[in-house]
């Protein structure tokens, strides 16, 4: 079902970039921001506590490369569903949408990107071969098999202390919530580099997505799903065959969340593997960095065709 054509203006862009669509699956409908056309899918996961707006630069970008680009807000995010209880935001939930999504589109050929918890299901999802993937982009988040061996490692696990604080019941949505959901406006403030790329208009639009009714508890679950669901567990039993899908990392060093030295020993995981790192820009890369970064995909997949 087609819905309103959007825009992002108010950051340089005056004129429609995308159509809202709703796509709906087996489980859960979902709201997705479209551009381009054709049989070759761009699917652009994002992350937390973002929303398909995260991605408003690669949108039309991808587009003018020949791709049919979506960007779906992510289960429990935005005017997607929102189903309740931690099993329902495990890593096999997160990838069975990513595949609901690819079928429903009926594309020919996937690249498949992802940020953040995007990154985290990208990652997953290319790994266990849930679906065939032509190229996966990955943007400031390691493989899994990196997390599973240096994850709890000092420095990385002070600055991991909010995955465990999430664990806990109620707390986490009061402090996210609280002040018209100022803490998700500090996430990117506090930890941009040009902090001139995050403006109130920005910072607005995931404050006003977390203020949803369910969505604060719909974001914080799928933390919640990865530890107390087990997901994370789940998969590090199966183990993390070589991945063959040609994949690009980009990566903002300046992240206050992730250390760069999780991008080490990735090339073990991964049969061809392309790094860019990018020194000035923080750990929300797409977003600060739009142009640097659509230069690098850019270069990356026309010259892995």
């Amino acid at each position: 079902m087609l819905g309103q054509l959007g825009g992002f203006r108010g950051h340089g862009m005056t004129e429609p970039q995308y159509v809202i669509k709703f796509v709906r699956t087996k489980d859960i409908t979902f709201e997705v921001a479209e551009s381009g056309s054709g049989d070759r899918l761009a699917l652009l996961l994002h992350g937390f506590p973002e929303s398909n707006f995260s991605w408003r630069f690669q949108l039309p970008f991808l587009a003018k490369l020949g791709y049919r680009v979506w960007a779906p807000n992510l289960r429990g995010y935005g005017n997607t569903s929102r189903p309740t209880g931690v099993k329902n935001y495990t890593v096999e939930c997160l990838m069975d949408d990513v595949a609901a999504l690819i079928d429903a589109s009926g594309a020919k050929s996937v690249t498949l990107f992802g940020h953040d918890w995007g990154a985290v299901i990208a990652w997953n999802f290319a790994a266990r071969e849930i679906r065939p993937l032509e190229r996966l982009v990955i943007m400031n988040v390691p493989h899994p098999g990196v997390v599973q061996r240096k994850l709890f490692t000092w420095p990385q696990i002070y600055k991991s202390w909010y995955i465990f604080f999430f664990q806990l019941p109620g707390l986490p949505e009061a402090g996210l919530t609280a002040r018209r959901a100022n803490m998700v406006k500090n996430a990117f403030v506090e930890t941009a580099v040009d902090k001139a790329k995050f403006p109130r208009d920005v910072t607005d639009v995931y404050r006003e997505n977390a203020l949803r009714p369910g969505a604060a508890t719909a974001m914080i679950n799928y933390y919640r799903g990865l530890i107390r669901g087990g997901s994370m567990w789940r998969q590090y039993r199966l183990g993390w065959p070589r991945l063959k899908t040609p994949t690009l990392m980009v990566w903002g060093e300046q992240d206050a969340f992730i250390e760069k030295y999780m991008t080490e020993g990735t090339g073990n995981f991964v049969e061809d593997l392309t790094i860019h790192f990018l020194p000035h820009v923080s750990h929300w890369v797409q977003q600060e960095a739009p142009d640097e970064v659509n230069q690098i995909v850019e270069h990356w997949l026309t010259q892995s065709r």
